[in-house]
């Protein structure tokens, strides 16, 4: 991992040692303060932009073309809100997308199958344990932005989400997102519509750059992908991991994210 890992920055890899305990809280305190922390630089850049280059045949030949019409929660109702409510304008989300199966050896596979990632990801969550998923295509997913493409507004559905950019494009593709608009007791529907429609001055954007490590709780924090822009694509790695082993998807999902089963 030394070979494309800055292990002398951030020490996953030296558990129960006073550095990595220092790592653990500074992330701790920005996932309290602004619901995310970025490990910048954690993958050398020049080696996120190789991959990149790497994954770029497979994105053009093999990547599945995930386009969607959703709302904000990537559900057609919810109880007891009219299906006319602002809250749940609908909107398009774009891009190409590998799957686990079409990573194998690449960095970003290696660091997912770490454990000391797992460890560090854990510690900092205040979980006992946290677990790759089993599934073969949905564990670790590259995600290309063509010029156009974007993530459109969503919560998501895991308590939290674990990237890594390996490719900025030459314009757009920020990362935008409003901390803490809803709660587990307070939907704030009335907050949604209003941020929906541009609204809302607690917006914030982030540029990340090539190598960064995010890890962001997106559950009750709305965030999208911008619209890229320029000839050069946004290419961005997706870890999952889950509390208890054995996570699959459904046949159902499978082929909903990725056009396939197996």
């Amino acid at each position: 991992m030394f070979e494309f890992l800055d292990l002398k920055r951030y020490p996953l890899d030296q558990p129960n040692t006073q550095a990595w305990h220092d790592l653990v809280a500074q992330s701790k305190t920005a996932l309290a303060r602004d619901g995310m922390f970025n490990l910048e630089g954690l993958l050398d850049p020049n080696i996120a932009e190789q991959t990149a280059a790497d994954l770029a045949p497979l994105f053009r030949e093999q990547s599945f073309v995930h386009q969607r019409e959703h709302n904000i929660y990537f559900s057609q109702s919810l109880p007891g809100l009219p299906d006319d409510h602002p809250a749940l304008m609908r909107f398009n989300t774009s891009n190409n997308t590998l799957c686990a199966d079409q990573l194998r050896g690449t960095p970003m596979d290696l660091l997912y199958r770490w454990p000391p990632f797992a460890t560090f990801l854990a510690a900092t969550m205040d979980k006992t344990h946290l677990h790759i998923m089993a599934d073969p295509l949905a564990a670790l997913n590259a995600m290309s932005y063509h010029e156009g493409q974007l993530l459109n507004w969503h919560f998501d559905r895991s308590e939290f989400t674990t990237t890594m950019l390996l490719q900025a494009p030459e314009q757009g593709g920020e990362f935008v997102y409003r901390t803490d608009l809803r709660t587990e007791n307070d939907p704030n529907y009335d907050g949604v519509a209003k941020l929906l429609k541009g609204e809302d001055p607690k917006v914030r954007n982030l540029t990340l750059s090539p190598g960064t490590l995010n890890v962001f709780r997106g559950k009750n924090t709305p965030h999208k992908v911008a619209a890229v822009k320029g000839e050069r694509c946004r290419v961005i790695a997706v870890f999952s991991f889950f509390e208890k082993p054995g996570v699959m998807f459904s046949d159902e999902e499978r082929i909903g994210f990725y056009g396939r089963a197996a």
